[in-house]
């Protein structure tokens, strides 16, 4: 067993486009900006209508855009973090009581403490409902395999099917965030990720977050790639919610 009780996704936002950022996400996820906390007043968190917080905001003094790192909850954090460098993780333990680390691919993630029992509600609009709920993983080609298995040896969670070899997926445990791999055609330096919405009527929600501020990028069968003011890009799919 993993222990992972919830996943929170950590945006990282360079300091001169984060308020945009925040403000952007606050509005598209009906949320609250909570009071800062952190030596520099680096970290908020996302506070939802209903259901306990998922998302968080850090601004940090550099960064490109679409920074997005994942925090793991569990109650015990040593053996989590343990675990995770058993295989293959890189770690950097700080004495605040929470462990960096970075997959085999490069993406940084976090293991804290246990936050979080119940999955916010999607939050509905004039237009439909929408709720992020999930995370994809960008991982170039060399890397797929490798990638994809750390995942699901350190969550626990089974491999559920997929349409495509470009995808793969780990079926959702407890938390509101699942897991969603995408092998990418090009070789790139690092795992990247990035947010995805679930939404019931795909445009009206991708015009509502063009009125909110959000570019669009491209257009496929089954998702809308945006840019959010801070330049962090995500998608939109027709994924129920």
């Amino acid at each position: 067993m993993s222990g992972i009780g919830w996943i929170t996704a950590f945006l990282d936002t360079d300091e001169t486009r984060a308020p945009a950022g925040e403000r952007f996400w606050c509005a598209v996820t009906g949320s609250e900006l909570s009071a800062r906390r952190g030596s520099r007043g680096e970290f908020a968190t996302l506070l939802p209508a209903d259901g306990d917080p998922f998302l968080r905001a850090q601004t940090v003094v550099q960064s490109p855009p679409g920074g997005l790192h994942l925090d793991l909850h569990t109650s015990d954090i040593d053996s989590l973090a343990a675990r995770a460098e058993q295989l293959g993780a890189s770690a950097s333990y700080h004495e605040l009581g929470y462990v960096v680390l970075g997959s085999p691919g490069g993406l940084t993630f976090c293991i804290v403490d246990h936050l979080g029992q119940r999955r916010p509600s999607p939050v509905s609009w004039p237009g439909g409902r929408s709720l992020v709920d999930q995370v994809c993983l960008d991982i170039p080609p060399s890397r797929f395999e490798a990638e994809v298995g750390f995942w699901r040896r350190l969550t626990g969670w089974p491999e559920a099917g997929t349409d495509s070899a470009e995808f793969a997926r780990l079926a959702r445990g407890e938390g509101p965030l699942q897991i969603l791999f995408q092998r990418l055609a090009d070789e790139q330096p690092v795992v990247t990720a990035h947010l995805d919405l679930a939404c019931d009527d795909r445009p009206a929600e991708v015009a509502r977050h063009v009125d909110l501020g959000a570019s669009v990028v491209r257009r496929t069968d089954g998702w809308t790639t945006l840019r959010d003011p801070s330049g962090r890009e995500y998608c939109v799919t027709d994924r129920p919610c």
